[in-house]
C-alpha cells in the first residue's frame, strides 16, 4: 500500500494551453494517507476519470508529479505502479470459473500455487463467493460478477492503490446497497489504499472517510462526509452533496449585515472579505416554521417517508425545509426560520463567514 501524492497537478488536452479554461484539470494537490478509504465525487465532465487516469498511468499531465510513497512515478508506466483497478463492467474472463479469475492476476505475477491457493480462499471469504469458486464466470448475475471483478482487484497483496471507476454503475439499484456495505467491510478488512470515483453521492459518502468534491476541474471541498454536510466550503459542494442540497439564497450586504427579502439575517460568525457575488446557504434541515419570521406561502409539499420536505416563497424565490410531523397546507402563509448556527454567507461560491467562538 501506499501514500499517494498530487503535487502542483494541471492537466489539458490541447497541445498549448493558453488559459486556465484550457485545462482539464486545474491545479490539484493532494496527500491520501496509506490505507485510506477516499472518493472522488462530481458529476460527469469534473475531471474525476482524467485524475483517475494520470494516477494509474494511462495519463500523463500536463504539469505536475505523482508520487507513491514519496518516490516520484510520473514517468512510470502503469505496469511498473502496482495499481489495481475496478471498472464500470466487471472486467472477468467468462470462460474461467471464479477460482481461476481470481487467481489469474496472482498467476501472471509468477506467485507460487500454494500461495495462490491461500489468497484466492481468503478472497473468496471476504466476498462470500466460496460456493461459486468452480461456477464459470459467464453463468454469474451481474452483482456477483462485479464482486468478482472487486476480488481481482484486492488478491494482490503488493498493490499500491486499488482504484474503483464508478464500479456500480451497471448495478440494478436494489443491489447496490448490498455491493456498497461489501466494499466498505472489505476496506476495513484488508486496509488498502482505495480511490472510488462516482458521481453518486450516496456512494461516495457511504464508501470514503474523506470524500474529495470535484467541479469544472478543480477541487472545490475535501473533507468528512460530516464536514461537506455540516459546513459545504462552497455552494457547490452544498447543491451537490444532500438530498435536498442546500438553499442558494440571494441576499444584500451592506458593512457586515445581511439581508434577506428585506430582513435581516443573523449569521454564524463575523463576514470575511468584501465585493464580490454574495449568496446565503442554509440547508433545509435547518430550516423550521415557526410562528414568526420570515414571511412565505406554501407552495409544495412532498412526502418523502422519514419526514417532508416543504418549499416555500419568500417573495420570488424558494425555500425548502425538512418538516417532521404535522406540516402546512399548499398555499398556506407560514413564517420561516434559520438556525444561525447553519445560515452561511457565500461570496462568488466560496464560504464567506467564521465559525463564531
Amino acid at each position: 500500500m501506499a501514500k499517494i501524492t498530487l503535487s502542483n497537478l494541471r492537466h489539458s488536452y490541447l497541445p498549448n494551453p493558453k488559459g486556465q479554461e484550457d485545462y482539464a484539470l486545474k491545479e490539484i494537490d493532494l496527500d491520501w494517507q496509506d490505507g485510506g478509504a477516499y472518493a472522488l465525487l462530481g458529476p460527469s465532465g469534473c475531471g474525476k476519470s482524467t485524475l483517475l487516469n494520470i494516477i494509474s498511468g494511462l495519463l500523463a499531465p500536463s504539469e505536475g508529479r505523482i508520487l507513491f510513497d514519496d518516490r516520484d512515478v510520473t514517468d512510470l508506466p502503469p505496469d511498473q505502479r502496482n495499481i489495481a483497478q475496478v471498472f464500470q463492467f466487471p472486467v472477468i474472463y467468462d470462460t474461467m470459473t471464479v477460482r481461476d479469475n481470481l487467481a489469474f492476476p496472482l498467476r501472471n505475477r509468477g506467485v507460487p500455487e500454494t500461495r495462490i491457493a491461500e489468497r484466492v480462499d481468503e478472497i473468496a471469504g471476504m466476498l462470500e463467493v466460496e460456493d461459486m469458486l468452480d461456477i464459470r464466470a459467464a453463468h454469474l448475475s451481474p452483482d456477483n460478477k462485479q464482486k468478482i471483478s472487486m476480488g481481482r482487484g484486492l488478491v494482490r497483496d503488493d498493490v499500491n492503490v486499488v482504484m474503483f471507476d464508478e464500479p456500480l454503475t451497471v448495478i440494478d439499484p436494489h443491489l447496490k446497497w448490498k455491493l456498497r456495505s461489501k466494499l466498505k467491510e472489505l476496506h476495513q478488512r484488508v486496509r488498502a489504499t482505495m480511490i472510488y470515483v462516482t458521481h453518486d453521492q450516496t456512494e461516495a459518502l457511504t464508501f470514503a472517510d474523506q470524500v474529495v468534491v470535484m467541479q469544472d476541474g478543480e477541487v472545490v471541498q475535501i473533507g468528512t462526509p460530516v464536514e461537506l454536510f455540516e459546513r459545504p466550503q462552497h455552494t457547490f459542494v452544498g447543491h451537490f452533496i444532500g438530498s435536498p442540497g442546500m438553499n442558494v439564497l440571494p441576499v444584500t450586504e451592506t458593512d457586515g449585515q445581511v439581508s434577506f427579502n428585506g430582513q435581516t439575517i443573523f449569521l454564524e460568525g463575523k463576514v470575511t472579505g468584501q465585493g464580490g457575488s454574495t449568496e446565503l446557504g442554509i440547508r433545509p434541515e435547518f430550516v423550521s416554521i415557526a410562528t414568526t419570521g420570515i414571511e412565505a406561502r406554501v407552495r409544495k409539499v412532498s412526502d418523502v417517508g422519514r419526514h417532508s420536505v416543504v418549499e416555500a416563497m419568500v417573495g420570488d424565490t424558494p425555500v425548502k425545509a425538512v418538516v417532521e410531523g404535522a406540516v402546512p397546507e399548499q398555499g398556506a402563509p407560514v413564517h420561516l426560520n434559520f438556525a444561525q448556527k447553519q445560515t452561511r454567507l457565500y461570496r462568488d461560491g466560496w464560504i464567506a463567514t467564521e465559525v463564531s467562538a
